[in-house]
């Protein structure tokens, strides 16, 4: 326990010394994007950046990366044994891998995959894909990797994955009257639970704001958080900053730190929210009136 605590100290002294909210917003930016070859023994190219290195949170988000699948693209099959990942796609449709089983998913949707556990992605359309790698490791900043000299070009598919999936459905959220003393209605699930992670990760949420609602302020004193905005436009309050927001934008929320969203816009704003506990099962949030 003394451990943990002094743990959450330093998370919390690594907090004070952030430059400002609108600076550590992350930003896709195509611009930016490294041109990859044969990643992890792949098929032809992949385009990326990454959005957030393992310094971005006190907690052991590893990176998250932002990119495209080019035609004929993609990353190998390969195992981590000290992290896991899940691949997203928010368009098309890719061939994902887990454990040497293939199938076809249609974005927007991902497949979490475990530490220790093989996994793959493929874009086999003439199109290119909109994709997003998260990682999270057992061990602050600890990355690893084993190949395994397979592209998984023209792998054998099942029709159902026998693997976790999820996808980001509207049409499956829940209206949640105030979410955390927000104004207005929004839209809200749990996709993902800490259940289906080996890591600390927490959970993958989705949220659904209409113009003129918000999500109130609140506090995690277990949990650090990144909110990926899919689409829309609005503004984000993280203590006493405030910051504009717009699609393919990411607000990374330390412990502690009273965060709010509100959509200032004339469409939906639509948020992937990861979470990342400072250990195992850490859930809670505090209204903050």
């Amino acid at each position: 326990m003394k451990a943990f605590r002094m743990g959450l100290l330093l998370i919390a002294a690594a907090a004070l010394a952030q430059p400002p909210l609108a600076e550590r917003i992350a930003r896709k930016d195509p611009a930016k994007y490294r041109q990859a070859r044969s990643v992890h023994g792949g098929a032809g190219e992949l385009h990326y950046m990454e959005m957030f290195d393992a310094k971005a949170l006190g907690t052991n988000l590893l990176f998250l990366h932002r990119g495209v699948l080019p035609p004929n693209g993609g990353i190998g099959h390969h195992f981590h044994n000290e992290m896991e990942e899940m691949f997203v796609i928010f368009d098309g449709e890719a061939e994902f891998t887990i454990n040497g089983r293939t199938s076809r998913l249609a974005g927007p949707a991902g497949a979490p995959c475990p530490m220790r556990h093989s996994h793959a992605i493929y874009n086999h359309t003439d199109r290119p894909v909109e994709w997003m790698n998260i990682a999270v490791s057992s061990i602050k900043g600890k990355y690893d990797a084993f190949d395994l000299g397979d592209d998984r070009v023209g792998a054998p598919l099942d029709k159902i994955p026998v693997f976790m999936t999820m996808r980001l459905d509207k049409t499956r959220l829940q209206p949640v009257e105030g979410l955390n003393g927000g104004k207005g209605t929004a839209r809200y699930r749990r996709v993902l639970a800490s259940e289906v992670f080996l890591t600390n990760w927490s959970y993958v949420d989705h949220i659904l704001l209409p113009p003129g609602a918000s999500i109130g302020p609140h506090l995690h004193r277990g949990v650090e958080e990144f909110y990926y905005v899919i689409d829309g436009r609005g503004v984000a309050r993280v203590n006493q900053e405030t910051a504009e927001i717009a699609r393919d934008h990411a607000v990374p929320v330390r412990l502690h730190e009273v965060h709010s969203f509100e959509n200032t816009g004339t469409a939906e704003l639509e948020f992937m929210v990861i979470g990342i506990a400072a250990r195992k099962g850490a859930l809670d949030t505090v209204e903050v009136k």
